[in-house]
């Protein structure tokens, strides 16, 4: 799987594959990268690829030339090529998403930066928009790891272990339960004891039980799905 990253600050992004599960997968060929930078892309004389928007407003605005030569660059060179905006104004990006994307050949991620990317852009180049969150971020580089990071965990071979993406959160609405190590006694806190009995059947439930409380005071929004889902059930 290819991995295209469009934006203005490659350092941002390269050094997050320099160690730990994604360098493996890049070591490997699981994954692959590549960086474009839309100013390599400007007519500009003076290399500059924003400018102020159109109607007013504060900050300034990504051009639709230099981006555009630079996705149109990167889908010649797979013509499968899908892709992907970072920006707070797209749909909030999944667990689902990140499987569903993972059977791409080649994701393009396109990192805003300033007030955003002409809407032109968008309407011509771009496959989906999403949102990591209601919250506002410097630039969209940390977005385009998110993403990277979540879809190519899931491609098969990159974790080492399979069994790890079966137990994943978020698969069924729900959180993971609380998770234990040794000692079995840390500064005078336990592990719940029925982990230490060995009667599997029983921890599986209870490991249900308590991920379903957990999802319920965390996350009220994805236990009215669960719950939802359960009284269809019946």
């Amino acid at each position: 799987m290819h991995f295209s990253f469009i934006t203005l600050f490659p350092s941002l992004i390269e050094g997050y594959f320099s160690d730990s599960i994604m360098k493996r997968a890049l070591d490997s060929g699981m994954i692959s990268i590549d960086f474009c930078n839309p100013r390599d892309f400007t007519l500009d004389k003076h290399k500059k690829v924003d400018a102020p928007m159109v109607g007013g407003g504060a900050g300034m605005l990504l051009t639709p030339q230099p981006l555009v030569d630079a996705i149109r660059n990167e889908k010649r060179k797979c013509g499968d090529a899908h892709t992907i905006l970072l920006t707070p104004v797209g749909k909030k990006f999944t667990h689902n998403d990140a499987v569903r994307l993972s059977k791409k050949a080649h994701i393009i991620l396109v990192s805003g930066r300033y007030e955003g990317v002409d809407e032109r852009v968008i309407e011509s180049q771009i496959d989906e928009v999403f949102s990591i969150g209601d919250f506002i971020l410097s630039g969209g580089e940390l977005a385009s790891l998110v993403l990277c990071d979540a879809i190519a965990r899931n491609v098969k071979g990159v974790l080492g272990n399979e069994e790890s993406l079966k137990e994943e959160s978020f698969e069924e609405h729900l959180l993971e339960a609380p998770a234990f190590s040794k000692p079995d006694n840390f500064e005078d806190k336990s592990i719940i004891s029925e982990f230490l009995k060995g009667n599997h059947s029983k921890i599986t439930a209870l490991k249900r039980e308590l991920s379903l409380r957990k999802t319920q005071y965390f996350r009220p929004d994805l236990y009215k799905k669960v719950d939802k889902r359960h009284k269809n059930e019946k």
